[in-house]
């Protein structure tokens, strides 16, 4: 249980003047080093909305941080959604139990509601931290290990048998071409959120912020017809076993595909480089058609699998109303949301190419938390599953297999990007 705030902590927006104290308490907070440099504080703050930042003050120094800044989600269906993302959320170790974070977040979600931003976004580095502020989890991830050996790929594969081809190409032609790649992906993957001028500087190193630099490799799939529709980036390392043979490891940073036959072209290609003996995927979508495209999806090994993208809605009905749906149909919700801003009886008539969400006075048949209606809207929960663990309540029934008609989708929503 929280300690009450103590008075003389001030909670407020951090001035530009403080930036440079704001940011040390920020790697204080994440266990790294508190020092940063002129360099990196001048490259930060020039994409950085200072009045979007928060920061506890006691006697001058700053012992809990909060960010947030404008992004996209894409709800299922392709709408780009308004949220406000939440990011460097730290309260130093002296400073816990106070309820510094309530405060800070308290006020960031009034003032993203005020703002117009129908939900907020965060990646939660601890799970039990979140859930009392309304998110939950509304993505998750799988990564593999692919032993390339055991794969039963054609070892003289020399390209697509689809009649493309894969391409390196240097940093500034990845920077001119994965944008480009990437808001179409983006545009029809729900839980993916947008990746600005500033994303595509930091991965190709036309921008540094802060530790050393190793380039990546950047593969392109293009097809027949030679449009660019996939692209990798990876790194490798260097390790040879005590018998003189190669145990080097491609690391994947990011991997984009428009098509499945993208996807199977830059897997395939991965797979294949001479010396590569092992492939870490990165974070995927836990359903990512990644072990199909092999002869022996077991050489797919998943080493990581969790929770990711976690969601928080503020304006149910604009929320509501921006996806689409399995099916045509009507239920009736409850949402509880103790912080008011989302709270209500909602009436939503569904169908696969819209919605009509509205405040009604009718009886309820579905009653649950905003955090399960975060969990429920981009369809990677089941409302019958979490009636099954007592997370919501039915008040007529049929009304979970009916949301879950509604709901679910063919494929898992996924987020790829750290933020």
């Amino acid at each position: 249980m929280s300690t009450p705030a103590t008075p003389d902590i001030e909670v407020r927006t951090v001035a530009e003047a403080e930036y440079t104290d704001w940011l040390k308490a920020v790697n204080r907070g994440f266990l790294r080093p508190p020092v940063v440099s002129d360099e990196e504080v001048r490259g930060r703050l020039a994409h950085t909305d200072v009045g979007r930042l928060q920061g506890a003050f006691e006697a001058g120094r700053c012992v809990a941080t909060f960010r947030s800044f404008a992004q996209e989600l894409t709800a299922v269906g392709g709408a780009a959604l308004p949220v406000t993302a939440v990011s460097g959320v730290t309260v130093s170790p002296t400073h816990r139990r106070r309820g510094l974070l309530t405060r800070m977040m308290a006020a960031e979600l009034s003032a993203a509601r005020e703002r117009g931003e129908v939900a907020s976004t965060l990646i939660a580095a601890e799970y039990p931290i979140y859930g009392r502020y309304g998110f939950g989890p509304a993505t998750s991830l799988t990564e593999w290990e692919i032993d390339t050996a055991r794969s039963g790929l054609d070892p003289n594969w020399s390209g697509p048998a689809d009649g493309g081809r894969i391409d390196l190409v240097d940093p500034a032609e990845a920077a001119k071409v994965g944008p480009e790649i990437f808001e179409r992906f983006r545009a029809a993957q729900p839980g993916a959120v947008g990746r600005d001028r500033r994303w595509w500087d930091l991965a190709t190193g036309a921008a540094r912020v802060d530790g050393p630099w190793t380039e990546p490799f950047f593969a392109v799939y293009r097809t027949a017809g030679g449009e660019a529709a996939g692209i990798a980036a990876y790194t490798a390392d260097e390790r040879w076993s005590d018998a003189k043979l190669p145990e080097n490891t491609a690391t994947v940073k990011s991997l984009i595909g428009l098509t499945p036959d993208a996807d199977r072209a830059l897997w395939h290609y991965l797979c294949s480089i001479d010396w590569i003996r092992t492939v870490r995927t990165g974070y995927r979508a836990p359903d990512d058609l990644l072990p199909l495209f092999f002869p022996n999806p077991r050489a797919a090994r998943i080493v990581t699998h969790s929770d990711f993208l976690w969601l928080r809605p503020l304006d149910v009905v604009r929320v509501l109303e921006a996806r689409t749906y399995a099916s045509e149909g009507a239920v009736v919700l409850e949402v509880v949301d103790p912080a008011g801003l989302a709270s209500g009886r909602f009436l939503l008539e569904a169908g696969g190419t819209g919605a009509r969400c509205r405040p009604t006075t009718r009886s309820a048949q579905l009653t649950l938390s905003v955090r399960e209606l975060a969990s429920l809207y981009l369809g990677d929960e089941s409302a019958t599953r979490l009636l099954a663990a007592g997370r919501v309540a039915q008040e007529r029934a049929g009304a979970a297999a009916r949301a879950d008609e509604l709901f679910r989708t063919a494929r898992r929503p996924w987020c790829p990007d750290m933020f």
